[in-house]
């Protein structure tokens, strides 16, 4: 899955990259989480454009989103079937720019998180999903999920799942969405292939979303991990015996 990510390259080069009109100038993010607005690319009338859009996919026919669930992640597998999807990946695909993303992988005791990203340290374009959910008032809001597939081999050992990453010569493929359909697509939500990422273990301070800075992507020390391993269990200290009540009503002493 995809949960946390990462954009640290300069606004300059992603723009190179992406090839978007907009000429946007954001700070770098270490720790970009669910709901927030994400740096996203779309083809808007045959042209690319960067836009901000929530983090979490509102699909148009929700009524209420207080009551709907926060869809960040789209299966691969099912996402041309599922009512959520179905009409974003044939209408609204879209790149997310990335430079890495975090996963935690469960530990005995608790659960380890890793930085993941190319080994090449390459920006990466996530496989994207958006829709535009409007109001009763009127009101708009562009969300957008993140597309995910079973992870290879490598990958697996940290989770199951991965995020889908197109390549730069896929860009135009997979956001052209004249023809309205998927069918020309599919074949490009894949895993990484084997080696084409690496990972190592970072600090549980990412685990808050209030931290943002470049000290989060880095390799974790032995004595940073010792401080951050889960403390034993303290012991239960025995209790004292009850003096025994005396027919008085007063504790016994004897």
């Amino acid at each position: 899955m995809c949960g946390r990510f990462i954009i640290t390259s300069p606004p300059a080069a992603v723009r190179q990259i992406f090839g978007y009109l907009e000429q946007p100038n954001f700070p770098p993010r270490h720790n970009i989480a669910p709901t927030q607005p994400i740096p996203v690319v779309i083809v808007e009338n045959g042209i690319r454009h960067f836009r901000l859009m929530r983090w979490g996919l509102l699909p148009a026919w929700v009524k209420d989103p207080r009551k709907f669930t926060l869809l960040i992640n789209a299966r691969s597998e099912t996402a041309a079937e599922k009512p959520a999807f179905k009409n974003a990946i044939r209408r609204r695909r879209c790149l997310i720019p990335a430079d890495g993303y975090y996963e935690w992988q469960a530990a005995e005791k608790c659960k380890r998180p890793h930085f993941i990203h190319r080994r090449d340290g390459q920006p990466m374009g996530l496989a994207g999903l958006a829709e535009t959910w409007t109001g009763p008032n009127g009101e708009e809001l562009d969300t957008v999920a993140i597309v995910t597939a079973p992870a290879s081999a490598d990958l697996a050992v940290l989770h199951h799942r991965v995020p889908v990453t197109i390549a730069p010569a896929d860009f135009a493929r997979w956001l052209d969405c004249r023809d309205d359909s998927a069918e020309g697509v599919m074949a490009l939500l894949v895993a990484p292939q084997e080696g084409e990422f690496v990972w190592h273990e970072v600090s549980t301070r990412v685990n808050r979303v209030a931290n943002d800075d470049a000290q989060l992507i880095l390799p974790i020390t032995a004595e940073e991990r010792a401080a951050e391993a889960p403390k034993p269990a303290k012991k239960a200290t025995p209790r004292k015996p009850v003096p025994a009540a005396s027919d008085d009503g007063q504790g016994s002493l004897f």
